[in-house]
C-alpha cells in the first residue's frame, strides 16, 4: 500500500470585525484531509482555474470575477480640469511581503495615466518605495526623516520628481527607523506626518503612503492623517491571520484620533487561482468583508520584481502585461468608488 499524500491541515478560524458596523464575523479556512478531500468549503471552479472572467460561467448578473462576484465594468474616469486637494490613502498591513510597495508604485502610476497628480510618501525605513522608483536611498541628503524631525526643512526641499510625469515622491531610508523612538517624546506625536505633508496636498489629487510592516508609531501617524486605508492582502493563510489585529488598530485610530478614517478596501494580491488554498482564502475574505473587497485581483507574476529591478512602474516597464492592466483596472475601480461616495454625500 502506498502512503497517502501529506496535505496541510488548516483548522483555523480567524475572527475579524467589519469597521463601522461592529459586527464580528468568522473567516473559516478549509480543512484538508490526508486523502486530499476538502470539508466545509467549496473546491473552486475547475473550469476556470485562473479566475478569468472570460472563461468563467456567466451568472445572471454578468461574468464572474476571481472574487466569485459578478464583475462590473468600470468606466473610464472623467478628465480632470483642476487638481487638489489630495485624498490621502495609507497602504497598511503589518505583515511584510504582501504587496504594499508594489501597489503604491503601480496604483500611483495608473492613477497618473487617468490624469491625476499623485504624491507618494515612502514611510518605511527600508526605503523599498524609493528603490522601486530607481532612487538609491543611501545617496539621499534629505528624506522624510529630516522633514519629520528637523525644524526649518520644508516638504518642497525633500520632494523628488520621478521618471513618471505627474508622480512625485517623498523618499525614505534607514534614518527613518530612529524617528519612531524620537517621536515618543513629541507633543501630538501621532499628527507629525500630517502636519509636514499638509502644504503639499493642494497640488495633488491623491497621496499614497507606503507604510512599514508594523503597527507602530509611524503607521499610526499615517492612519492619523489619512482619509482612507487600503489593505493589500496576500491570498495566503498567514497574511489572513493578522487582519483581526489590523482592524482593531484601525478602529482605535477612528475612535481616538481620526474619526474620518475609512477603509477604502482590501486588495487581494499574489493570487494564484490554480491553488485551492488561494481560492479559499480569497473566498473567506469576501465572505467576511463583502463589498469592501475590491473586484480587481492582482495575480502573481514575475513581471513585478522585474519592474522593481528596472526602477519603474510596471505600467511603463511592460505596459501591455497582465499586471499593468490589473493596476489600471484597480485605478478605475478606486476612482469609481470615490466618485460614487462623493455623489452619495448630502448637499
Amino acid at each position: 500500500m502506498g502512503v497517502p499524500p501529506c496535505r496541510l491541515r488548516a483548522d483555523a478560524i480567524v475572527s475579524v470585525r467589519t469597521v463601522r458596523f461592529g459586527a464580528v464575523r468568522e473567516v473559516h479556512l478549509v480543512t484538508l484531509t490526508t486523502g486530499g478531500s476538502a470539508r466545509g468549503a467549496t473546491s473552486g471552479n475547475p473550469d476556470n482555474p485562473w479566475g478569468d472572467s472570460k472563461t468563467a460561467a456567466a451568472p445572471s448578473g454578468g461574468s464572474l470575477g476571481p472574487t466569485g462576484r459578478p464583475r462590473p465594468m468600470f468606466p473610464e474616469p472623467r478628465p480632470r480640469l483642476t487638481h487638489g486637494p489630495a485624498r490621502v490613502v495609507a497602504m497598511v498591513n503589518q505583515k511584510g511581503g504582501v504587496g504594499k510597495t508594489t501597489t503604491t508604485i503601480n496604483l500611483g502610476a495608473a492613477l497618473v495615466e487617468c490624469g491625476l497628480k499623485v504624491l507618494l510618501v515612502d514611510f518605511d525605513p527600508q526605503g523599498a518605495l524609493s528603490v522601486g522608483l530607481g532612487i538609491n536611498p543611501l545617496q539621499l541628503d534629505l528624506t522624510v526623516y529630516n522633514l519629520l524631525m528637523e525644524r526649518g526643512i520644508t516638504a518642497e526641499e525633500v520632494l523628488l520628481k520621478t521618471n513618471v510625469d505627474g508622480l512625485d515622491l517623498l523618499p525614505s531610508n534607514i534614518d527613518l527607523s530612529a524617528a519612531e523612538v524620537q517621536l515618543v517624546t513629541e507633543v501630538a506625536r501621532e499628527q507629525v506626518l500630517g502636519r509636514v505633508i499638509k502644504p503639499l496636498l493642494p497640488d495633488y489629487d491623491v497621496c499614497l503612503i507606503d507604510c512599514q510592516p508594523s503597527l507602530g508609531l509611524l503607521t499610526i501617524n499615517a492612519l492619523a492623517c489619512a482619509h482612507g486605508v487600503m489593505v493589500p492582502l496576500e491570498c495566503e493563510f498567514f497574511a489572513l491571520r493578522g487582519v483581526a489585529l489590523l482592524m482593531d488598530t484601525i478602529i482605535k485610530v477612528q475612535e481616538r484620533i481620526n474619526e474620518d478614517l475609512e477603509i477604502e478596501g482590501l486588495l487581494a494580491t499574489m493570487y494564484d487561482a490554480r491553488t485551492l488554498h488561494g481560492r479559499e482564502v480569497l473566498a473567506r475574505v469576501v465572505e467576511a468583508f463583502g463589498d469592501k473587497v475590491f473586484h480587481t485581483v492582482i495575480n502573481r507574476t514575475v513581471r513585478f520584481p522585474d519592474a522593481t529591478v528596472a526602477g519603474e512602474p510596471i505600467t511603463s516597464f511592460d505596459p501591455s502585461s497582465l499586471g499593468a492592466n490589473a493596476y489600471r483596472e484597480l485605478a478605475r475601480e478606486v476612482l469609481f468608488r470615490w466618485d460614487a461616495e462623493e455623489h452619495a454625500q448630502p448637499e
